[in-house]
């Protein structure tokens, strides 16, 4: 027998058959496979909460439990938990991580086990845009099938192929986009080797984009114009011909069939036309998008290091040719100091301005300077001189009496606007900059209130009437002109009393 490492390593993904809460695991596990059938991979704990209250006895279930027990199938390798960052709003919803969460392929293939199905059909991994336009032929087929009144097998035959098609293409670009954001993937993009394949990719990114753009836009509008009670007799027949097929120890409920086929095509609507949310094909569109960016931004920093590399190769090579012309060492230190700067260099400080403007007269003949320096001892010290306390009272008065002079000042220029108790920013006369400021915080001040309330620096009360602010007004300003929506600022009559 052959030994390597899977077969002898753990299979931690069996763990929840015999772990202590076993029953909670599988329950939560059937439930996303049988979801998965129906091609709804990402479910959110909400979900998984709803599903297990609806369970006799699980009444008792709290909400930690779950999140509880997901996280618990996530450590396992059971599930994918991916960051749902489309309902954060906040702050504090993205400090509050939600999550989605999907099966693993072992899972699968563990439940399948279970249930005794065959194994699934691994298939290497593509972006064909073949599959859009055969789910669009598929879409095309719906108004004969329903004019011709099919037989139920023609209509099993027409669902399933539909499906099927939409199965592949939602699994083949789950795989390729993961296998194209692995760390593997990462690490070969960055290397000099997948300039050779840059090109070829992208182009292959940009095909499928384009027929995506293209094709899946027409299955959306197909979709749009295709309701749920039209598709409801088709459910039905299919439904009756799969009830039909003899089975061996096999017994099929109806409600769980028909209940697979609707899931199924809600699943396919959803995924191309969206439901109170991104749809997938969006998604899809801005995660390939966001991949060709990463691969042209990769490709392009390896250009310029190797640009880079060239050119100082061609410099390093041409000064050191240089190097070699000269005749001596004391002509190539001069070339290395006019080439690299100077190594080493005095530094002269306290330097006093010369007597002269000469460039041939020297430091002797110019006057000494003296510097005095301070002692470092610990002995001998500094004596220190003692000085009264300054007076600055009179400095202080004075500064209060400016700013009670600029107050009032500001309250007469701000009193002076108000006309029959209001200030109406749409009639208000050029203003200088001071007093837009005063305005515009005490604007502030009543927008922020619930009720439009606001006092001012002297108590008084105003509220804010914003009845015109559906159109803009230019307020004149001494330093320019400042466009605002028409608001007025109302205060009550003891403004003046």
């Amino acid at each position: 027998m052959e030994i390597y490492d899977k077969l002898v390593k753990p299979v931690s993904e069996v763990n929840y058959l015999v772990a202590p809460n076993v029953a909670r695991y599988r329950l939560i596990i059937r439930y996303f496979f049988r979801e998965y059938e129906k091609i709804h991979y990402w479910l959110h704990s909400e979900d998984v909460y709803k599903m297990m209250k609806d369970v006799e006895g699980y009444e008792d279930y709290t909400n930690d439990q779950c999140i509880q027990d997901l996280q618990s199938l996530v450590e396992w390798g059971n599930l994918i938990a991916d960051q749902d960052s489309r309902k954060v709003k906040t702050v504090k919803d993205f400090m509050n991580r939600q999550y989605r969460y999907q099966l693993s392929e072992y899972s699968v293939e563990i439940e399948r086990m279970t249930l005794r199905l065959e194994k699934m059909n691994v298939e290497g991994s593509s972006l064909e845009p073949t599959l859009l336009e055969r789910i669009y032929e598929h879409l095309k087929k719906l108004k004969k099938i329903k004019d011709k009144n099919d037989s139920d097998s023609d209509i099993h035959a027409w669902l399933n192929e539909l499906m099927n098609d939409f199965t592949r293409l939602n699994q083949n670009y789950q795989d390729y986009i993961k296998t194209l954001n692995s760390a593997k993937a990462e690490e070969l993009m960055k290397t000099e080797a997948f300039l050779l394949f840059k090109d070829k990719l992208i182009n292959y990114l940009r095909t499928f984009v384009i027929a995506m753009q293209e094709t899946g836009t027409k299955i959306s509008l197909e979709l749009e114009n295709i309701t749920k009670e039209e598709m409801q007799p088709l459910f039905v027949a299919a439904t009756n011909y799969e009830l039909s097929i003899p089975r061996i120890d096999v017994e099929l409920d109806k409600d769980e069939v028909l209940d697979n086929y609707q899931g199924k095509w809600q699943s396919l609507y959803i995924w191309f036309v969206g439901e109170n949310e991104e749809s997938e094909m969006d998604r899809l569109n801005n995660i390939t998008n966001e991949i060709i960016r990463k691969i042209t931004h990769y490709a392009r920093q390896i250009a310029e290091m190797n640009n880079r590399s060239n050119n100082r190769k061609e410099q390093y090579e041409h000064i050191a040719n240089i190097f070699m012309k000269c005749e001596d060492i004391n002509e190539a230190h001069c070339l290395s100091a006019y080439v690299f700067g100077v190594a080493d260099c005095l530094h002269l400080s306290q330097i006093q301005p010369r007597m002269s403007e000469d460039i041939q007269q020297g430091v002797y003949q110019d006057h000494p300077s003296s510097l005095s320096f301070e002692p470092h001892s610990r002995i001998v010290r500094k004596k220190s001189v003692r000085k009264p306390a300054e007076d600055h009272s009179l400095d202080k008065q004075l500064q209060q009496i400016q700013l009670q002079e600029e107050t009032r000042q500001k309250q007469e220029t701000v009193q002076k606007l108000i006309i029959n108790h209001k200030i109406i920013f749409e009639q208000l006369p050029v203003i200088d900059a001071s007093t837009r400021k005063t305005l515009l915080n005490w604007l502030t001040k009543g927008l922020s209130d619930n009720d439009h309330l606001g006092k001012t620096e002297d108590g008084n009360t105003y509220y804010i009437d914003d009845s015109h602010a559906h159109h803009q007004c230019i307020l004149k300003c001494e330093d320019g002109n400042f466009m605002m929506p028409a608001f007025e600022i109302v205060f009550k009559e003891d403004y003046y009393e």
